[in-house]
């Protein structure tokens, strides 16, 4: 049942940091940008941690892209605006996993990427080998074992060993809420923000918040990063009703298939995963990915006019989909090309990407002007209203740099990226 009041603990919580800090911050959105974010903030020594609030509305985590994307880390495979986020990210992605055993804990490992062209045809598409399409091929490789070629199949080096990297989304996820909760982070879960309010200055000061059960309690806010995926767009607009601000993010839907084969198993995980960008004849460009773990995600077919449902957990899989990235898995990872009996499929996804039209993502505080009448915020690192979304195909690769640098825009600091041409 609703109630005007807060739970009792919820109550005891406010009243407590109200009276103790001048900032409380609230990230709305529990993906892997949240927790990235909450993670770097909780130990720059900067923020009490149990003044960091996570929001999260889907009754499960990590269901959408967090979850369900590929995982593939590349340093250098961007443009100007992102150039300087891509080598950060990348570069914390590998002091992460070194720190605490990121191969056993969320599967990080040095990769090879390689591009396979289907017969006679040169490189083109949209797809991320043509992203890396300028750097210098090494020649023709045979690829990795899982691969099943073709005569006049056509299988290049776009980065050695170790130029790349993998990671399970899900998992390093969970690493980064995990310890961030450790640390003191609160998160609400299921729960949805309402609308904020401000104090008698007109400064925003709190989030009310619903529960899933009905209950409504306020959480001090005086800061609030908004990171919620596709859906930033609609919380904003729910938050600021009265700001005519458009974020100009949208949804990519994408299905994802993710199988067992017994030519990628625990004993060819020595020498690395690998990851293969494809030109096939079928219309879309498949991008196929080796995991610590025995798995071989598979993926690449998206779908801009799928609705985006209310929550992740409601997203409704396309089997035609599904089937087109089976014809897949029997052309490229078959034995012979054709016999897919030996494959063991472990999951079917579809996850909802964040895309913004000039294809970088957001990374920027909201000037007060556009918040919408009446709503100010408190001035230098104690207050703001800051938005991170819209990374695309790039979401995990960019997660650690985004977080890191989120945290700093946050706290005032410099940011250790050049991200200056990532504003609204």
């Amino acid at each position: 049942m609703a109630t005007d009041g807060m739970p009792d603990a919820s109550r005891m919580f406010s009243v407590f940091v109200d009276s103790v800090d001048s900032q409380s911050t609230v990230i709305i959105g529990a993906g892997i940008m949240g927790c990235a974010t909450a993670y770097y903030l909780a130990k720059s020594g900067n923020t009490r941690p149990d003044t960091i609030h996570l929001i999260e509305s889907s009754p499960e985590l990590f269901t959408s892209a967090s979850g369900k994307a590929a995982g593939f880390v590349a340093p250098d495979w961007f443009g100007p605006a992102t150039a300087g986020l891509g080598e950060l990210s990348f570069r914390l992605h590998s002091e992460l996993a070194a720190q605490h055993n990121g191969r056993d804990k969320w599967g990080y490992s040095p990769s090879t990427g390689t591009s396979m062209m289907e017969g006679p045809q040169s490189m083109g598409g949209d797809s991320r080998a043509r992203a890396a399409a300028t750097h210098e091929y090494a020649g023709d490789k045979t690829g990795p074992a899982w691969l099943t070629r073709r005569e006049g199949d056509r299988v290049e080096t776009l980065s050695e060993h170790g130029g790349v990297a993998q990671v399970d989304p899900p998992r390093l996820s969970q690493f980064l809420l995990r310890e961030s909760i450790l640390k003191g982070v609160r998160l609400h879960n299921p729960a949805k923000a309402l609308r904020v309010s401000t104090d008698h200055d007109g400064n925003l000061s709190a989030v009310r918040v619903e529960h899933q059960s009905g209950a409504q309690f306020k959480i001090p806010c005086t800061r609030l990063l908004i990171t919620a995926g596709a859906w930033t767009p609609s919380v904003f607009q729910q938050l600021f009703p009265s700001s005519s601000l458009q974020i100009p993010v949208s949804q990519l839907a994408g299905h994802s298939l993710t199988v067992k084969s017994p030519r990628w198993s625990k004993e060819h995980e020595s020498d690395g995963c690998d990851a293969v960008f494809t030109t096939m004849s079928s219309g879309f460009s498949p991008e196929i990915f080796s995991r610590i773990g025995g798995e071989i995600y598979i993926a690449g077919l998206n779908d801009p006019s799928l609705r985006l449902p209310d929550s992740a957990t409601d997203a409704k899989i396309d089997q035609a989909s599904i089937e087109e990235l089976k014809k897949v898995a029997q052309r490229l990872l078959g034995q012979d090309g054709t016999d897919v009996s030996d494959l063991e499929v472990v999951r079917e996804g579809l996850c909802f990407r964040p895309v913004t039209p000039h294809g970088a993502p957001i990374l920027s505080r909201i000037a007060d002007e556009d918040l919408g009448h009446g709503i100010e915020t408190k001035p230098g690192a104690d207050g703001g209203v800051f938005i991170a979304a819209g990374h695309g195909p790039w979401g995990i690769s960019h997660s650690l740099g985004t977080g890191k640098v989120m945290a700093e825009l946050i706290e005032r600091q410099a940011p250790s990226a050049d991200v200056s041409l990532l504003g609204m």
